[in-house]
């Protein structure tokens, strides 16, 4: 991230709200980076920039050198409220993104059953969203989330609908997860509580 910085136009008046300013920030391959910082202060703005959903108002944001301009399967997100299909069980879910790689169905199979097994999901394959708990249906967006391969995991608040007990269960899980797949993760939070991994504040 080099001086990234994002702007939005006020309704019904002149001006514009600063939601970001002069952001910068290297994070190294293989690196878990929490950004901590109270609702409201641009968290999402920026993982929504780093993964290509919307321009920077200026600065920009690199990835192995090249400017990120657009999402890209090489940075995957994983969202707060789980964005699993609901008409889709568990395996179809992981096998998703594989499927618009054109990868074959039997490795697209193999695959998500590799990836459910790493998130501790084994027999949930043929399982409905509606037919498993809030935190299961996380680890099966977690496990749909590393199934492409991606270089980086973007995560906005992935726990913060879960009860605390859960919550806090996996983050010791991700942390497992992530250091067997041996990826790099950006952690959107607003939780100081209970954190396991490293913090960058967003405020001063």
């Amino acid at each position: 991230m080099e001086r990234v910085s994002k702007d939005f136009p006020l309704r019904g008046r002149a001006g514009v709200l600063n939601v970001l300013h002069e952001i910068s920030l290297d994070i190294e391959q293989g690196e878990l980076v929490v950004l901590l910082g109270p609702s409201g202060c641009g968290k999402s703005t920026l993982l929504n920039i780093i993964a290509g959903f919307m321009p920077p108002s200026a600065g920009r944001i690199l990835h192995d050198g090249i400017p990120v301009s657009k999402p890209d399967r090489r940075r995957t997100v994983v969202f707060q409220d789980y964005a699993l299909f609901p008409w889709m069980t568990v395996q179809k879910n992981v096998e998703f993104g594989l499927k618009a790689q054109g990868v074959e169905a039997a490795e697209r199979a193999r695959l998500a059953r590799d990836f459910l097994a790493l998130v501790k999901l084994t027999g949930f394959e043929d399982r409905y969203p509606y037919e498993i708990s809030g935190g299961m249906k996380q680890r099966a967006a977690i496990a749909r989330a590393l199934a492409p391969d991606p270089d980086i995991l973007l995560m906005d608040e992935p726990f913060g609908a879960l009860d605390a007990q859960t919550r806090v269960l996996l983050q010791e899980e991700l942390a497992r997860v992530v250091a067997a797949a041996k990826r790099t993760v950006l952690f959107v939070t607003h939780s100081i509580r209970k954190q396991r991994f490293l913090p960058i504040a967003l405020w001063s």
